[in-house]
């Protein structure tokens, strides 16, 4: 299996000096490859590589850049025109590749070669071709046996610099189970960010310390003269107040995902279109927030890496639905309770729906209704969790 395990640099003064010279050089090669691409009909990505070596007769510079990262540089103008033609075939409207600005172009990536993660005097550092020995944060093991693939060296807006490492463990992925003992459904919402069918009911992480913060800092950047010393100063202070929110988010994220991929076999969810649910006229900044696609995101990968079945269904009535007969029932936003006029079943209205997607999700994999369906006219006992909890604890689990 292939993993990304992100670890803080801790470079000198010196080697910022050279990291942010190397990557300015990395952009400059960019935009000069998207200039030919601009201006040169039928060149590929290959014709493009194999100019690297004479532009080195007449760019000093470039002998400075490990040769395998410089070659990466051209797959990345590529790569960035093949998703731009992906989106453009399906429908999305699209414009042109836009030469990068310092600001822009943040990261460069050793593939194969030019890179080791060695041990010195019990400090790890991460060697670079070119570059030299950068002192490494190791806040968690590489797995056993693992081999390092490629190192991303990425400088976030706050000034501090990221390896990325690709990695690859000898170990495929296990089995998915054939007889399913933990079946769960989960309903995303927004004042309650996950109901599941066990009856727990997860409360959305409270950010609003951070976004006064952050506020705050954007009020105060306002004020500066554009361009001055304090000003690129307090955009500093900014990115920290949006790094400090983005982390806060991500890290109950991930233990909200990981605690669902490790507890059962099956875990269904809906598959939603999230960048199309933004267009909406209101409460954009909530669905912004509540960051469902990077929640489903994790969830996938995690249930690959945990052997766990992970089924997407249609979402399409599945709050409507009652989960014991079936019949629809339109309900406004703000009803929160779901109460079946053809069968009595009552409910959570995000409880039903859960159970809702549940179903679903057995009948796409040919898995019948669980055992523990709802009974008639019961009113489950939901166990309402605090976001705080699963951030300390890493489980929403009582």
């Amino acid at each position: 299996m292939r993993y990304n395990y992100r670890y803080r640099l801790n470079p000198s003064d010196a080697h910022r000096e050279t990291l942010d010279y190397h990557r300015d050089l990395y952009r400059q090669v960019y935009n000069h490859f998207l200039h030919r691409l601009n201006r040169i009909d039928g060149t590929t990505k290959y014709d493009e590589i194999n100019q690297l070596p004479s532009m080195k007769q007449w760019w000093d510079d470039l002998t400075d850049l490990y040769s395998r990262t410089l070659q990466n540089v051209v797959e990345r103008l590529y790569t960035n025109l093949s998703r731009l033609k992906d989106a453009k075939n399906n429908g999305r409207k699209v414009g042109l590749l836009k030469w990068k600005a310092s600001t822009e172009y943040r990261s460069f990536t050793y593939r194969q070669s030019g890179f080791e993660l060695k041990n010195t005097s019990g400090q790890p550092v991460l060697r670079l071709s070119k570059i030299g020995e950068i002192p490494v944060r190791m806040h968690r093991d590489i797995p056993d046996g693992a081999k390092l693939k490629q190192v991303t060296v990425k400088k976030e807006p706050t000034g501090e610099w990221f390896a990325v490492f690709g990695i690859e463990t000898l170990d495929d992925p296990p089995e998915k189970p054939d007889t399913l003992t933990d079946v769960v459904g989960i309903d995303v919402g927004i004042l309650k960010y996950a109901h599941d069918t066990d009856g727990t009911a997860v409360e959305s992480l409270d950010l609003s310390d951070e976004r006064d913060r952050l506020e705050r800092a954007q009020r105060d950047l306002s004020r500066k003269q554009h361009g001055s010393a304090n000003y690129r100063t307090q955009q500093r202070v900014v990115a920290r107040r949006h790094a400090e929110l983005k982390q806060k988010r991500r890290d109950f994220l991930h233990k909200l995902s990981n605690y669902y991929a490790y507890e059962y076999d099956l875990v269904a969810v809906e598959d939603l279109n999230v960048a199309g649910m933004m267009r909406f006229d209101s409460n954009s900044r909530n669905r912004a927030s509540a960051a469902w696609g990077t929640f489903l995101r994790m969830l996938e990968y995690k249930c690959e890496r945990e052997g766990t079945h992970y089924v997407p269904v249609n979402p399409r009535n599945t709050t409507k639905e009652c989960a014991f007969c079936g019949v629809k029932t339109d309900k406004p936003l703000w009803v929160r309770e779901h109460s079946c006029p053809s069968s009595g079943f009552e409910a959570d209205r995000d409880a039903n729906a859960a159970w809702n997607i549940l179903a679903r999700g057995l009948d796409q994999i040919g898995m019948g209704c669980p055992e523990s369906a709802p009974a008639e006219t019961a009113l489950p006992v939901d166990t309402v969790v605090s976001a705080q909890r699963v951030v300390e604890t890493g489980s929403p689990a009582l």
